[in-house]
């Protein structure tokens, strides 16, 4: 059977046993497996939800309250190349050779597993299916889309050692996760605290511009 426009959305798994699994549960299993996780694997992990999973798991490193250095920034980058993808509709994540084989990092498989799973759970304690047709229409993908890229972008365009890109990669993360749980309200958080940080960041980098003017 085709993809659907709801698979790639994030909807139901096909499995029943996946389906009645919590996201946080597999999600942990996977990482604390010893198999390789490269951006690659991830069509074959989580299916229907690989964009929704690679994004939140990219976008996670830059949510962190901590220094990350340049490895933030690559993937920033790599999520903008996703939620593209998604914005014009593609069911398979494609990435060139280079970036298929790349290892999600210690990062984020390592030090960061336990914190990445209590969040979630933290979201899914509180979490159930609402507006799920928002997520199953034809064109949620390429909307969801969009959002994910301006949100990725606010964050890698954020001053360095700001801490400003905390907000929109907050954002990113939220809104793919509501579409692994298909959850509005998740969204609508998502969308408010990552258009909150985009609007800070341009709020700040006027204001320190009108300054450098004026020493100028």
């Amino acid at each position: 059977m085709a993809d659907t426009p709801a698979r790639l959305a994030g909807g139901a798994v096909s499995s029943g046993e996946d389906a009645r699994e919590p996201f946080s549960d597999r999600l942990e299993r996977w990482l604390q497996e010893d198999a390789e996780k490269t951006l690659g694997s991830m069509n074959d992990v989580f299916a229907e939800k690989a964009f929704a999973v690679t994004i939140l798991l990219l976008m996670f490193v830059p949510a962190l309250p901590l220094p990350t250095g340049g490895v933030s920034h690559v993937f920033e980058g790599i999520a903008v190349l996703l939620a593209a993808q998604m914005l014009i509709g593609r069911q398979t994540i494609w990435l060139p050779e280079r970036l298929r084989r790349r290892e999600l990092g210690g990062t984020i498989t390592g030090k960061a597993i336990p914190f990445i799973v209590r969040r979630i759970r933290q979201v899914e304690r509180h979490s159930r299916p609402r507006g799920v047709r928002l997520f199953r229409e034809r064109w949620g993908p390429s909307v969801l889309g969009l959002i994910l890229i301006a949100f990725a972008v606010a964050a890698a365009l954020a001053p360095p050692f700001s801490g400003l890109d905390t907000l929109p990669a907050l954002g990113a993360v939220l809104v793919a996760l509501s579409i692994i749980l298909e959850d509005v309200l998740v969204l609508l958080a998502g969308v408010v605290i990552g258009g909150g940080g985009i609007v800070l960041i341009v709020t700040i980098g006027v204001a320190l511009a009108h300054y450098l003017r004026q020493l100028l």
